[in-house]
């Protein structure tokens, strides 16, 4: 009850001062992130992954490959076993090349040229 707040007036800015206490973090530890493997377990530095090669987009790559949906068998490079489309970080391919490439795909399931799901598996 010792605290003195200022009132605070139209032309003054107030200057209230909060307790040094009040809303600092916790004191303990060096300050810095813990080393360790997965889920900050102790025990050296982390696990580094082997080195990968980059993807390169195979359609920039040969330029005289055409995405047609007219073409299944091009078409199911990019779908998983279970119909599903497969992302651009696994297919490499570049995002103009992978929107292409998703819209051939959904054409060639309207007309069923392509399984929409693993259970509408196509011969």
């Amino acid at each position: 009850m010792s605290e003195a707040r200022p009132t605070a007036t139209a032309s003054t800015t107030s200057s209230y001062q909060r307790p040094s206490s009040v809303g600092q973090r916790p004191v303990g530890g060096s300050g810095q992130r813990p080393t360790g493997g997965p889920g900050g377990q102790p025990g050296g530095p982390r696990k580094r992954r082997p080195f990968q090669r980059r993807k390169v987009c195979r359609f920039c790559a040969e330029k005289n490959l055409v995405i047609d949906y007219k073409e299944p068998r091009t078409l199911r490079f990019f779908i998983t076993e279970r119909g599903k489309i497969v992302p651009r970080r696994i297919s490499g391919n570049c995002a103009a090349h992978q929107r292409h490439i998703t819209e051939a795909i959904k054409r060639a399931r309207n007309i069923a040229l392509l399984p929409i799901a693993a259970n509408h598996a196509v011969n």
